[in-house]
């Protein structure tokens, strides 16, 4: 059942007539139901429609300028005003014109002399049309938002089991996550991106749920052939992230396979090298081995900051990105906050780096 609007000023009609007269008397006609603006000329029913809300415009077609057809094809070739219902009221009343007008965008089309119970009709009922459409749309992107904020959880959920597996703490994939939006945005990343980026790093080492006990909770240093299976965990993640046209899951699944990628291409899976990693992961890998540089583990303790930062520059050009480096470096006071605010329970600020495997190991 279609749902007629109430009649009060809230719904606002644009008048578009370059004859004074017309314009007056549809003034008259509608403006105890609506409120009304006013333009005599395409150019300037452009620069309202852009410039405040107007819930449909009343467009003349022959108008000194820019004519009522081209102008409603500049307000549907603008995303800002291409929502907005034109009805066309012209004194050209030809099969041809009324075809014209609606092959440009047009929702209706008048003749006049208008009847002004026609115009209020028609104006009634495509501001019901228009109001449920807007309806309609903010419904379907609320479920939208919805279901993206479920893929999260649900990542976020797999990335936390995937580090109590590794006998780590899920304060790792906070802090991780966090330090990757802080450098991508220092690294010029857009917001959106860096977002993404923050969901999906938890699942870097998703594989890990994939690799044996004997080997990823071997709290003795890795053999070559330890290192050899643990290494399959990117391909692991991969395969369990799998194809998806969400970008979501598809970002996931790329961090997953080559975040253990170095610049250098002396990494793996794939050993790609420079910018053929993806950008994701050159920023990812400096947050994971920067926390796991300052975070204890099995077999070491948590380094000092400054060695830990040492470390990160020590490694660029080879393992890391020299520019992601450089947005590392200037968002050191962030990244140090995260780092406090997000500390291990009972973990100490700072110790001996005498104990850390090296950077291009399972870290």
């Amino acid at each position: 059942m279609l749902m007629f609007p109430k009649e009060h000023p809230a719904y606002t009609v644009l008048l578009v007539d370059d004859n004074p007269e017309n314009i007056r008397l549809l003034d008259e006609a509608l403006r105890d139901e609506y409120t009304i603006k006013v333009a005599t000329r395409g150019e300037k029913a452009l620069e309202i429609a852009r410039s405040m809300p107007v819930d449909i415009i009343l467009l003349d077609i022959m108008m000194p300028g820019m004519n009522g057809f081209d102008t409603c094809r500049r307000l549907k070739a603008d995303p800002a005003t291409r929502g907005i219902p034109v009805i066309f009221v012209s004194a050209r009343g030809e099969v041809e014109d009324e075809s014209v007008g609606f092959a440009c965008g047009g929702v209706d089309y008048i003749t006049k002399p208008v009847r002004f119970p026609v115009v209020r009709a028609r104006l009634r009922t495509h501001l019901a049309l228009y109001s449920q459409e807007r309806t309609l749309e903010q419904l379907v992107r609320q479920r939208t938002t919805e279901l993206a904020e479920s893929r999260m959880e649900i990542l976020q959920c797999l990335g936390r089991a995937a580090e109590y597996r590794d006998n780590e703490t899920g304060r790792h994939v906070i802090r991780m996550s966090h330090y990757c939006y802080i450098i991508a945005k220092a690294y010029g990343v857009s917001d959106d991106e860096a977002n993404l980026l923050r969901t999906v790093s938890p699942m870097h080492d998703i594989g890990k749920i994939g690799i044996p006990d004997s080997v990823l909770l071997k709290q003795a240093r890795l053999n070559v052939d330890d290192r050899a299976i643990i290494q399959q965990h990117c391909a692991i993640g991969h395969n369990i992230l799998g194809t998806h046209p969400s970008p979501l899951l598809r970002s996931a699944a790329m961090v997953a396979l080559t975040h253990h990628e170095r610049w250098d291409g002396n990494g793996y899976p794939n050993r790609l090298h420079g910018e053929d990693i993806p950008l994701f992961s050159r920023i990812l890998a400096i947050a994971d081995v920067f926390d796991a540089l300052t975070s204890c583990r099995p077999y070491k303790q948590a380094w000092p900051l400054a060695d830990a930062v040492e470390e990160i520059q020590r490694c660029s050009g080879s393992h890391f990105e020299p520019a992601v480096v450089e947005a590392f470096l200037r968002s050191l006071p962030a990244i140090e906050a995260i780092h406090t605010q997000y500390a291990d329970s009972g973990e100490p600020a700072s110790s001996s780096s005498t104990t850390y495997q090296p950077v291009d190991s399972t870290e």
